[in-house]
């Protein structure tokens, strides 16, 4: 198991470290003549694999941005600063890190799956779709059906992205998410009773998912069931729900409605709720939300 990995290399990391501590910090005559540094790469080794699997992510950017300003050479540090840089939120830095692994001939096929991502996220949707492309239809795995789905979406490719959506909930263990955007994207073609399916599906995976339940609220809402589904939820979601519920009232044109949702939503939530508040006095002086 890759978690077993893990485990073992560090072990051998801290037992390296704590052997050159109990000899005083310094390094020996026979690890000195170790061929090519052997001791360094093996530290770097499992360095990478604990920075990628367990830190911060600004850590990891630092930790590999720093590595690879060290050893420009070494292409493992440049993947790294870029799933780092994904991970952080900066998309836009790690497509210039994928490009540079690009250019030296090194990009892989599940580089070019979080370069495409990376591209989506940032705007690039052309670039995004091209690196897809470039991928054989051989490699499959979860994200490369995440994205082929939501790349269909966008082109209104509705069979397409059902197609996509089925085979990445197939290829996961944890498929809220994949279920909450399929969802959606019913939602977006106005299947409202489908979208509905996958919502309360995607609960099932995962009944904590905020987005699923504000997003099953909302279909059930555009076809006038203003009702909360009976679905696990505080008071504090429960409030946020009623709200959402009365936005989709005020769209319909439905004021009364919303003006008895935003009050449950008030009264609901544990602390003051100041987006309800403001809704009902401008619902109760004629403004619109």
């Amino acid at each position: 198991m890759p978690g077993h990995k893990v485990i073992k290399n560090t072990t051998l990391l801290f037992s390296v470290l704590f052997i050159g501590a109990c000899a005083g910090g310094g390094i020996s005559d026979a690890d000195k003549a170790l061929p090519g540094g052997a001791l360094n790469v093996i530290d770097a080794s499992d360095l990478n694999d604990i920075m990628l699997e367990f830190a911060d992510p600004e850590e990891a950017v630092r930790y590999f941005r720093n590595s690879a300003a060290q050893s420009p050479d070494r292409i493992d540090f440049k993947r790294g600063l870029a799933v780092s840089l994904v991970r952080a939120g900066k998309h836009a830095e790690a497509v210039l890190v994928y490009e540079a692994i690009a250019e030296a001939g090194q990009l892989q096929n599940e580089d070019r799956i979080i370069m495409a991502d990376a591209y989506i996220r940032n705007g690039g949707w052309d670039e995004g779709q091209a690196q897809l492309n470039a991928i054989p239809p051989t490699y499959e795995t979860y994200d490369r059906y995440r994205l082929e789905a939501i790349m269909a979406d966008r082109n209104k490719q509705w069979a397409k992205a059902d197609s996509f959506y089925d085979i990445a909930r197939g290829l996961t263990t944890a498929p809220a998410n994949t279920l909450n955007n399929w969802g959606f994207s019913k939602r977006i073609r106005g299947n409202l009773q489908d979208a509905e399916k996958l919502f309360r599906q995607a609960l099932r995976a995962d009944p904590t998912l905020f987005r699923a339940k504000a997003n099953l609220v909302t279909v059930r809402a555009m076809r006038g069931e203003y009702n909360l589904p009976v679905i696990p939820m505080s008071d504090e979601e429960r409030a946020l729900l009623y709200y959402e519920a009365a936005k989709v009232a005020v769209d319909r044109g439905e004021r009364d409605m919303a003006r008895g949702l935003l009050g449950e939503a008030v009264d609901t939530h544990p602390r003051y709720f100041g987006a309800a508040v403001d809704a009902l006095r401008a619902l109760t002086t004629n403004i619109n939300l």
